[in-house]
């Protein structure tokens, strides 16, 4: 991404000198000649550095008091540039809340490495110490600058699925690793003029050209699965999945890494500000989610539906299949107080949730019911929690159960889980 500097100077010829001086390939230019202008400015693209020249019709600590003031939740660098040389007025601009003092006339070649020398500290006071990728500030930073440009772009949202149940399994040191890994995969897919930053641990922004976008998310999609498969042991690789371990996510059943890429372009949407475009993008990787595959989606006008208003219904429908009438009758009425709906067939209608008793030890129907149901289409999303008076949870997980939930279970427990696995149904 390119970096912004913001000058503030009445004056013609030295604004035009300092601004070719300046401007390059990596730093762009903008020039104010008062503060209305210059607060436009900084609003539209929150600059990285503020040169604001002592030609303006107001006290020069004065001003930097007042723009650092307005400023105070971006922190960009602020350089006063004065014809005054006297220490006091230089301690003076300082101490309002300039960064740095120039005085002129300027020598070019010291001015041109003093700005090189602050963007640069800019930038990296910005990256996440990890994964050396601009922070999420920075990313919405970009998206601010992008949304005013007048050329064309694509913004991509890629998410690491299932990367919080690898973390808990393999370690923080392992998915620190992974995560490397990742950001070097989607490095070799950019060149210097792509932007990639994060927006959280697991989701990364990608700005690219309109037309490189759709070559961009089908690389990504098929390197990470390609690769996924190296981060796991032996035994979970030949599983099929993880077996999570701990006290809170013990029996849960942790799907492979894969990855979610939602795309949104400027191609036929005239966006007006971050949270807009950052809802778009939410919402076309959220389209573009499965459960187990890598998978992307480009927004269309076709699957937006331009002027129509698309609201996802919230389902909280839990099916609890149970043979013992005791616990069944228990179940329903502690998960319809906690504000669920039960229903009896789930052909009907899609449950968020299913609790599958997994029978006795001699017939064990509720492990075929199992199968069964994983491999209902209109079942793919639901979670299913499978309770069992055998204790053998690699053989209940291996038909297909979210959670194996081992008899007797604490209700809360349960109860927690039904929670937890309708807000990942509706997510």
């Amino acid at each position: 991404m390119q970096s912004v500097t913001l000058l503030i100077d009445k004056r013609r010829e030295l604004s035009t000198k300092y601004k070719k001086l300046l401007e390059n390939d990596t730093n762009i230019v903008l020039v104010s000649k008062n503060l209305i202008s210059a607060m436009k400015t900084i609003q539209d693209t929150e600059p990285d550095v503020i040169i604001i020249s002592d030609s303006i019709d107001s006290d020069l600590s004065d001003y930097c008091k007042k723009i650092r003031a307005l400023t105070y939740n971006m922190r960009p660098v602020i350089i006063a540039i004065s014809k005054s040389a006297e220490v006091d007025d230089r301690l003076k601009v300082l101490e309002n809340g300039a960064d740095d003092f120039i005085s002129e006339p300027v020598n070019s070649e010291e001015f041109i490495m003093r700005i090189k020398a602050h963007l640069r500290r800019e930038f990296e006071s910005n990256l996440d110490s990890k994964k050396l990728l601009p922070n999420k500030n920075y990313s919405l930073r970009a998206l601010k600058r992008i949304i005013k440009s007048k050329k064309e772009w694509a913004a991509l949202l890629v998410t690491i699925d299932n990367f919080e149940s690898y973390k808990e399994t393999y370690t923080e040191l392992a998915s620190d690793k992974l995560i490397q890994t990742f950001c070097a995969i989607i490095q070799s897919a950019l060149n210097k003029d792509d932007y990639l930053g994060l927006v959280s641990d697991n989701e990364f922004l990608i700005l690219t050209d309109m037309y490189k976008a759709d070559k961009i998310a089908n690389y990504l999609t098929f390197a990470i699965d390609s690769v996924s498969p190296k981060f796991y042991s032996y035994e979970d690789v030949n599983r099929g999945y993880m077996i999570m371990q701990g006290d809170e996510f013990a029996g849960r059943r942790g799907e492979f890494i894969h990855t979610t890429i939602g795309v949104v372009t400027n191609e036929f949407n005239n966006f007006t500000n971050v949270s807009q475009l950052i809802n778009a993008l939410v919402q076309t990787r959220n389209m573009a989610h499965i459960p187990t595959q890598s998978n992307y989606l480009i927004e269309r006008p076709k699957i937006t539906a331009q002027d129509a208003v698309m609201e996802k219904i919230y389902n909280n429908k839990v099916r609890i299949i149970e043979p013992d009438e005791a616990m069944n009758t228990l179940l329903k009425t502690i998960l319809e107080l906690q504000g669920y709906e039960i229903i009896e067939n789930h052909n009907e209608t899609t449950p968020a949730v299913i609790i599958l008793d997994a029978g006795d030890v001699e017939s064990q129907k509720g492990l075929d019911l199992c199968k069964k149901l994983k491999t209902d289409e209109r079942l793919i999303n639901s979670k299913l929690i499978v309770t069992s008076i055998f204790h053998d949870k690699e053989t209940v997980l291996n038909c297909g159960a979210d959670l194996y939930m081992p008899k007797p279970y604490e209700l809360t427990h349960l109860v927690k889980w039904v929670d937890a696995f309708v807000r990942e149904f509706n997510r």
